[in-house]
């Protein structure tokens, strides 16, 4: 604004019959936070953090749920109770900051968990009768003592399970059941008698050197079937080498190559770009 003008006041809202004062904040039901900014009510509903596991309702009609106490299959729990759940077999729990851990007793081999709270572990599992014997709760064993099949008593009930193998990274025809084991194994794959390529299904003897198409480059068949190539480096260099197709370096004491053409040493010709110049092929 220019110097004497006043900035007029932001304009206040209407708002279900009632007027609000710019940027004033206030609840409306269902949990949503309005505000107040030039002329325009702006709500948005309310975000809850709930940071524990057992949160109980919100207090008072507020909005958010509250974690001082917890909520434990539907009964609310002071902060801090120890209490035990409906059919937890002596399993005791404690609620803390809005979470509930709970601990179950350990019952020694022979006896499990019961209803009573006097004697958490004063129940008798029932034995298992099994191929002519009987074991007691919690007993493994083997079926036929091959060691393949593992069996567990669990109150009356045998459940048995085969032994898990391990994951062979070798084709199914080099898998091989040994007498006496429970699981294959990969036979040792045969000696390499020299080596393959894919490309255009030529065999090579182990020993055999070759040039894979490009005469710079010569390849011999290693031992255990792998392929080892290296190239040739070329250390004499002319400005006119003569190159033989099959060759790899360039001849520099044959002659020179000027234009396309071939000269032999001392042979004097023409110059392409000015036919008034004369040249020479000198070989050093």
């Amino acid at each position: 604004p220019s110097p004497g003008t006043s900035i007029p006041p932001s304009p206040h809202c209407w708002h279900r019959g009632l007027s609000w004062e710019p940027g004033a904040h206030w609840m409306e039901p269902g949990c949503r936070s309005c505000t107040c900014q030039e002329g325009q009510v702006l709500c948005d509903a309310v975000s809850c953090s709930i940071p524990c596991s057992h949160p109980l309702p919100a207090p008072g009609g507020g909005c958010c749920p509250t974690c001082i106490g917890c909520l434990h299959e539907g009964v609310a729990r002071a902060e801090g109770e120890v209490f035990s759940p409906f059919d937890g077999n002596c399993t005791v729990c404690v609620c803390l900051a809005g979470n509930v851990s709970c601990l179950s007793p350990e019952c020694p081999p022979g006896s499990c968990p019961s209803l009573s709270p006097s004697d958490c572990c004063s129940c008798h599992p029932a034995k298992c009768s099994f191929g002519g014997r009987t074991y007691t709760h919690g007993a493994r064993f083997s079926l036929d003592g091959d060691g393949c099949t593992t069996c567990v008593c669990q109150g009356g009930e045998v459940e048995c399970s085969f032994t898990p193998c391990p994951i062979l990274d070798c084709p199914q025809h080099q898998r091989h059941l040994h007498p006496g084991q429970c699981c294959s194994s990969c036979r040792d794959p045969p000696a390499p008698t020299g080596c393959f390529l894919d490309d255009n299904g030529v065999e090579f003897p182990v020993g055999q050197l070759w040039s894979p198409g490009d005469p710079c480059e010569l390849c011999i068949c290693q031992a255990d079937g792998s392929v080892s190539c290296r190239r040739t480096e070329c250390l004499e260099t002319c400005p006119y080498p003569i190159r033989t197709p099959g060759q790899c370096c360039p001849d520099c004491s044959a002659g020179c190559t000027y234009m396309g053409r071939v000269f032999s040493n001392n042979e004097t010709f023409p110059s392409e770009l000015d036919p008034c110049l004369s040249c020479i092929c000198l070989v050093r």
